[in-house]
């Protein structure tokens, strides 16, 4: 399968774990800043499974030690602040534009969550993991 066909699969998978998350806080907690509590936890759920994804599928990285994998985690986190501003962007203001409608708040989370992940392929490429088979 092309790369591309592959990252694309994965990214489609990791933004449905995104959204399923979000919207699993969403009907357990009704409180105090959930709408952001959900978003910050779906976040962290597509990041976590991602990296695993990216790392193992697209990349075939493998850390040298524990701090090595570390370093890599944490940088791939970091080249994820870009995408993640893009995709909350797109998600809070789909909201405001829909009048809260929670299906169209999700829908701009994937549409930004689509930009996001074409922009984070090219930044782990060229910065997170170097010198891998992709």
């Amino acid at each position: 399968m092309p790369i591309y066909l592959l990252y694309a699969l994965l990214a489609a998978f990791a933004t449905g774990a995104n959204i399923v998350s979000q919207d699993a806080l969403l009907r357990l907690y009704d409180g105090p800043g959930h709408l952001w509590a959900s978003v910050v936890f779906g976040t962290a759920v597509g990041l976590m499974l991602k990296y695993v994804l990216d790392k193992r599928y697209i990349f075939r990285f493998r850390a040298r030690n524990a701090a090595h994998e570390g370093r890599t985690f944490a940088l791939y986190a970091a080249m994820g602040l870009v995408t993640t501003a893009i995709f909350w962007g797109f998600e809070f203001a789909f909201h405001a534009w829909f009048d809260g409608a929670r299906s169209m708040r999700y829908l701009g989370g994937v549409l930004g969550l689509a930009l996001g992940y074409a922009a984070k392929y090219q930044m782990d490429k060229r910065y997170v993991f170097t010198g891998s088979a992709a």
